[in-house]
């Protein structure tokens, strides 16, 4: 029995609607690489764009090309890279420029390049590139029409429009949260500085190889266990105890030293990360963002660079007058968080949703004319 739906037919490169072909990209474009240029031609101030294989690469004097068109990066390992570039530019020798023939969109072609993943056809050698005349032989999807190709393409804009828009404010959110910073946690007259180690107990994180083996990568297991990655916030995992009580603050002390998290939970502290446990009544919170804002740890190298428990014991904290007005301090810079964090995950479902529209326009799933 036939899985294929009415009015589609099985191809080459999946089912697609009956009254669309499969054509090779030699057909509808024309790709070549850009031309050579030296470092010393391009920099931060000049006249017009000057882009390589992964993106802008600084601005030029001269351009080589004026239009619509779509980037390829042709070496090294993000070799696949698509981009889509307009108006006067100059593109680069690791650059394939792709020029689209009469009858194709080039802002719907560009979005084919992106969802075909052209990085897994590299060549593999000393350096990874690709192969524009094995490029021009892919097979790709045609639909019957531009105007069906433009529809799709504006669409998809449309979709990454939102999603510029979305990270811009972002930015602009995660701006004005470090021009808070640097105000509220800026030293007032009448506050009081006093060492870590008045503040705090520091210790280090359990052996990591003695503590592996009880790690279970299960969020069953109630504690999470943090390490000294900055990936995930630290966390490592999760396991059937804990080392620490809550409202703590780790700070890594290996890799990027000296970042610190808040840590309002029990938790179980692994690796290269040493854990501050309050002695009075400071605000944990506010303590992590001044370490990340206003410390800057400077440390003796011998061998591996490391931040040890006695090292951090030394460094200033300046502490408000009183315990509330810490916390208004926090209160206020765990409400921009909040806010940031909230347009985060609003934008991955903008992509979510862009990624699921590419995966139905652009395979005819979904029809727009």
């Amino acid at each position: 029995m036939s899985n294929i739906p009415q009015g589609f037919q099985k191809t080459e490169v999946g089912i697609i609607p009956r009254d669309w072909g499969v054509t090779r990209l030699g057909e509808l474009s024309y790709m070549k690489s850009g031309e050579t240029i030296t470092a010393k031609r391009i920099s931060e101030i000049d006249t017009f764009p000057c882009y390589g294989g992964n993106g802008l690469r600084g601005y030029t004097s001269g351009y080589t090309h004026n239009g619509n068109f779509a980037l390829i990066g042709r070496q090294g390992a993000l070799c696949g890279n698509v981009q889509f570039v307009n108006g006067k530019f100059y593109a680069s020798e690791h650059a394939v420029v792709v020029t689209p023939k009469v009858g194709t969109d080039i802002k719907w072609l560009y979005y084919m390049l992106v969802d075909m993943n052209l990085n897994q056809y590299s060549e593999s050698s000393a350096q990874p590139g690709l192969s524009v005349a094995k490029i021009l032989r892919l097979p790709i999807t045609l639909p019957p029409t531009k105007a069906e190709q433009t529809a799709i393409a504006t669409a998809l804009n449309d979709a990454d429009k939102l999603i510029t828009e979305l990270e811009k404010l972002i930015a602009k959110k995660r701006n004005i949260k470090q021009g808070a910073m640097q105000e509220l946690l800026r030293p007032k007259e009448g506050w009081e500085v006093r060492p870590v180690e008045e503040l705090f107990d520091v210790t280090a994180g359990g052996d990591f190889k003695k503590d592996l083996s009880s790690i279970i990568k299960d969020e069953k297991y109630c504690y999470p266990v943090y390490s000294n990655s900055l990936v995930d916030k630290g966390l490592y995992g999760f396991c059937s105890y804990a080392t620490s009580e809550a409202n703590c603050i780790t700070v890594t002390a290996r890799g990027t030293i000296g970042f610190a998290n808040y840590r309002n939970h029990k938790f179980t502290a692994i690796g290269r990360v040493l854990v501050l446990r309050p002695k009075m009544e400071v605000d944990c919170f506010y303590i992590s963002e001044y370490i990340n804002n206003r410390i800057e740890f400077v440390l003796e190298v011998t061998g591996v660079p490391q931040l040890t428990a006695p090292q951090i014991s030394k460094y200033l904290i300046a502490l408000p007058k009183t315990k509330e007005e810490q916390l208004n301090i926090s209160e206020t810079l765990q409400d921009m968080d909040a806010e940031i964090e909230a347009l985060e995950k609003k934008l991955e479902k903008y992509k979510m949703l862009k990624q699921g529209m590419m995966q139905n326009l652009l395979t005819g799933e979904i029809r727009l004319v």
